[in-house]
């Protein structure tokens, strides 16, 4: 094998790659099938949609995780740590704080009202006018995102492992259409199993084959350590700065929330529980799975690092888009080993396919709920077949929305905007419903509007004027120990200086030209879009909401939380009961003792009356 700090024309694909990846597609495809046949009796829409309520808490559990885990997860989380540093890891922490939170609040009244699409609550809760606004961001907002996590993994392998671009994100459209189409709610849930331990195996072969080249853990960590990227605890609380332990800590809690509280296809996977008890569990168990995903992704950002530290392939030249650094790192290091880089490319396609059936599956979901079933009368088994068409024309539309992914910068912070800008806003509405018995519809309304155009105001801007390098603080590449000719390494030179000298007189332009919001408003670190659009709604709803009369509306119970949903009212509830069972056996215990150690009625006081009744009687 080359010398791995010297990379060179990385290893192309080999058919047996081809046949691996191939495999996993086929065998996702046949899921379809057999839950098509499995469930041919069954033709209601119910059934469809949310399994007929009977999935139990693991396969939901996985499904979540590789809901939201796409080939963004698996691509561009190991390139954000290699470029920023390991900092990233602490969504760990977002992730509990997420799993109390969707558990506890939201959770308990969607499966109590067992609705199908989260948006029916905003019309029980406010009004029709709310459920449709609601109901049509969600589809722009779920569009968008897909058609980035369609098309974005699809170019950084074509221009790396030469597969096809369109035919890539034409197959993945086809095969999760096809089997979201056939199998519908059971069939996603059980391909995403399998897709999530694709993934995993995937991200280990990388991990072992890594630390085997570079000689241990040990020697990956001390490289980062050097290298700056063990960067995890950093309390700076300014706004502005990128990724600090608060940005990741708060902004990571509200756009996960965003995502496994009220998003339509998390609810989707926790309604098609078997009890509520499932449904709680299933959170917690995709607590485990997004830490081991997590993990393994941060893990590989670090193992990429080491293996370049001294040699950069993109400022090499190697690859033309940092995001086709981890394809060209399996290549590299895997291509002894047939099958092997065709096992990470079919991890990267698995979270592409989990995360678009989810989304296929869920916009089917609420077009039916919110779009058709209250305007149009059909039956059941009509309805199931309109979300089978509509399964079909919303696969062909993310395919064709793939398209507009290309005009979108890196792809983790791209996905983490879209969710952040829109869902925000959505969660701000549903929370001002839950918590605030007093919002009103008219409140929950224009708090929606007004969060959802300030996060948008922030997020076009910071696309328009780009936060300046002390906000983002990108890491420093090497390349000093390339192994190129002195006319290369000349041009090299000439080029990056040229490059740098461009791009810095570009900067002092834009620094004249620039507003004085550029620098502070649109540099707002990206994670906080979305508790910037929560918050917004939440406030504005709540004063909008008490000056239309919210103080005297009368609401239909099972609307807000009720302490009763808390797990630690529960608990709470449950000791009290135990410590006045254990109270009434100690006064049980003392009546029957009472008077055996009275000196003035003593027990054999008591006797000597006995004997002398017994002899009166003989």
């Amino acid at each position: 094998m080359e010398n791995l700090q010297n990379p060179g024309k990385a290893a192309s694909f080999t058919p047996w790659d081809y046949v691996v990846f191939t495999l996993m597609l086929v065998i996702s495809a046949a899921i379809g099938v057999y839950y098509a046949f499995a469930q041919r009796g069954q033709r209601n829409c119910r059934d469809f949609l949310v399994g007929g309520r009977s999935m139990t808490a693991v396969p939901v559990a996985l499904s979540l995780t590789a809901s939201f885990m796409s080939a963004i997860t698996v691509l561009g989380t190991p390139v954000e740590v290699y470029c920023y540093g390991a900092s990233f890891v602490l969504t760990c922490l977002s992730f509990i704080l997420m799993v109390g939170i969707s558990s506890e609040l939201f959770l308990p009244i969607f499966y109590r009202l067992g609705i199908t699409s989260t948006y029916e609550y905003l019309e029980m809760r406010f009004n029709k006018a709310t459920r449709l606004f609601g109901t049509m961001l969600f589809i722009i907002q779920t569009l968008l995102y897909t058609g980035l996590v369609i098309y974005a993994p699809a170019l950084a392998l074509n221009q790396v492992t030469g597969i096809d671009l369109w035919g890539a994100v034409i197959s993945t459209g086809v095969v999760c259409t096809f089997y979201c189409t056939l199998g519908g709610l059971k069939a996603v849930v059980w391909t995403d199993v399998f897709q999530v331990l694709i993934m995993l195996t995937g991200f280990l072969a990388v991990i072992i084959q890594s630390v085997l080249v570079q000689g241990g853990v040990s020697v990956i960590i001390s490289d980062s350590t050097q290298g700056g990227r063990i960067n995890l605890w950093d309390f700076d609380p300014n706004p502005l700065r990128r990724h600090t332990f608060w940005t990741i800590l708060i902004g990571g809690t509200f756009i996960w929330t965003s995502a496994y509280g009220i998003n339509q296809a998390q609810v989707q996977r926790y309604v098609s529980c078997r009890s509520l008890f499932h449904a709680k569990m299933s959170l917690y168990v995709n607590l485990l799975s997004l830490w081991a995903i997590n993990l393994c992704s941060v893990f590989c950002g670090l193992c990429l690092y080491s293996v370049y530290k001294n040699c950069d392939p993109w400022m090499a030249k190697k690859v033309s888009a940092q995001d086709q650094l981890m394809p060209y790192l399996v290549l590299d290091i895997l291509r002894d080993y047939p099958g092997v880089p065709g096992l990470f490319v079919a991890a990267a396609y698995s979270g592409t396919l989990s995360t678009v059936s989810s989304s296929v599956n869920a916009l089917a979901a609420v077009t039916v709920a919110d779009l058709i079933r209250p305007y149009i009368s059909l039956s059941e088994q009509q309805l199931s077949w309109a979300s089978k068409g509509l399964s079909i024309f919303y696969g062909a539309v993310c395919i064709g929305m793939a398209g507009l992914a290309s005009m979108m910068g890196g792809l983790l912070q791209a996905a983490i905007s879209i969710v952040g800008t829109i869902g925000g806003p959505l969660l701000g509405l549903f929370t001002l419903g839950i918590l605030f018995p007093c919002a009103t519809s008219k409140g929950g309304l224009v708090g929606l509007v007004i969060g959802l155009v300030t996060s948008l105001w922030v997020c076009i801007g910071s696309q328009i004027y780009h936060p300046p390098p002390e906000s983002t603080r990108p890491l420093a590449l090497e390349t000093r120990d390339c192994n190129f000719s002195m006319a290369e390494n000349a041009l090299l030179n000439l080029t990056y200086s040229k490059e740098m000298d461009h791009i810095n007189s570009d900067q002092q332009e834009q620094a004249l030209d620039r507003p004085f919001l550029a620098d502070n408003w649109y540099s707002l670190s990206y994670l906080y879009f979305c508790p910037m659009g929560t918050i917004v709604a939440i406030v504005v709803g709540l004063i909008v909401s008490l000056l239309s009369g919210g103080r005297r509306l009368k609401l239909e119970p099972g609307l807000t939380v009720i302490k009763e949903d808390l797990t630690c009212y529960k608990i709470y509830k449950m000791l009290k009961e135990r410590a006045n069972a254990d109270k009434l056996d100690l006064v049980g215990e003392k009546e029957k003792k009472s008077g055996e150690t009275n000196l003035a009625f003593c027990d054999v006081e008591l006797d000597i009356t006995k004997i002398q009744a017994l002899r009166a009687i003989a």
